[in-house]
């Protein structure tokens, strides 16, 4: 990945940040024993649950994204940019992809960010199963991910904002999250 290239954005930088989030979204439980399907629609949804985790957490008192949260997400959309014209997706392609890859993130921004704010796992499962398991519905591996995504908002929520912001994450084991293992 081309970190260092887009890594600052109004003074903020959040390389370690967006390393993190990927890091912890290739997590192998996911894929292994979650029934995430590994495959690049997969692993696109488990790192945009992690950047919405994360951007959630960095969002201000007022709601507004903060700085860094803003720069992680324009990090993640030229990263994105990057992947498709990798995969050879043509110049005259990109701006479409990614206009319907942002109509997508924004509707996971939508779908996860009401339902962690509220604590509300049913909500946060249920929108998990329509997005990550599209077109296979997995209830059950929903409502495990979803008490997963619960505990890290919780565990997120309770580091400090300069930690988070430098990549210092403290990110739980997804296999020993207490939500997880009760799924």
């Amino acid at each position: 990945m081309v970190f260092g290239l887009f890594n600052r954005h109004k003074g903020v930088e959040v390389d370690g940040l967006y390393r993190s989030i990927v890091a912890q979204a290739r997590h192998p439980v996911f894929y292994r024993d979650w029934s995430v399907a590994d495959t690049v629609d997969g692993r696109f949804e488990m790192l945009v649950l992690h950047l919405v985790l994360s951007v959630e957490r960095l969002r201000g008192e007022n709601r507004a994204i903060s700085p860094a949260g803003q720069a992680v997400f324009d990090l993640f959309l030229k990263d994105m940019d990057r992947s498709l014209r990798e995969m050879g997706v043509g110049d005259l392609s990109v701006g479409k992809r990614m206009k319907k890859l942002g109509k997508q993130v924004y509707g996971r921004f939508d779908a996860f960010g009401p339902a962690l704010a509220a604590g509300d796992r049913q909500t946060l499962a249920e929108a998990i199963d329509r997005n990550v398991f599209a077109g296979d519905p997995k209830p059950d591996d929903a409502n495990r991910l979803a008490g997963y995504a619960l505990t890290a908002a919780e565990q997120l929520a309770s580091q400090s904002t300069s930690d988070i912001e430098s990549g210092r994450v403290n990110w739980p084991e997804p296999d020993q999250t207490e939500r997880g293992i009760d799924g």
